[in-house]
């Protein structure tokens, strides 16, 4: 079983949002936002019934609901890195960003605009 993903630390976190939001990301800068907000998301929303998937750093189930055990989950939802940042950060809504489809949402309760932004 994987190990879960843990938050980042606060003073690595501004470092590399800052370094992403200037245009000047560092190697790991996404790898490192990615997974710490993901493992924000596990935290506010526990469960096994959503898949999110952000390639290719991390992916976490979420949310209460039917937990799958084998396979491609029912609900499943993924985006990019950057695309990811931006709704966990509020730069976004999870509405700009299912409308501009940057993100791919299929399966009940795959709605996150309840837990965003972390």
């Amino acid at each position: 079983m994987p190990a879960r993903l843990k938050p980042a630390a606060a003073v690595d976190v501004a470092d590399a949002l800052d370094r992403v939001r200037n245009g000047a990301t560092a190697k790991g800068d996404l790898r490192l936002l990615a997974k710490h907000y993901l493992a924000l998301l596990e935290q506010r929303a526990p469960g096994k019934s959503v898949e999110v998937r952000v390639p290719p750093y991390a992916a976490v189930q979420v949310i209460e609901g039917v937990r799958h055990t084998r396979g491609t989950p029912p609900a499943v939802i993924e985006t990019d890195a950057s695309t990811w940042i931006a709704l966990a950060t509020g730069e976004t809504t999870w509405s700009e960003a299912v409308d501009q489809a940057r993100v791919r949402a299929s399966g009940e309760r795959t709605d996150l605009s309840a837990y965003l932004p972390l």
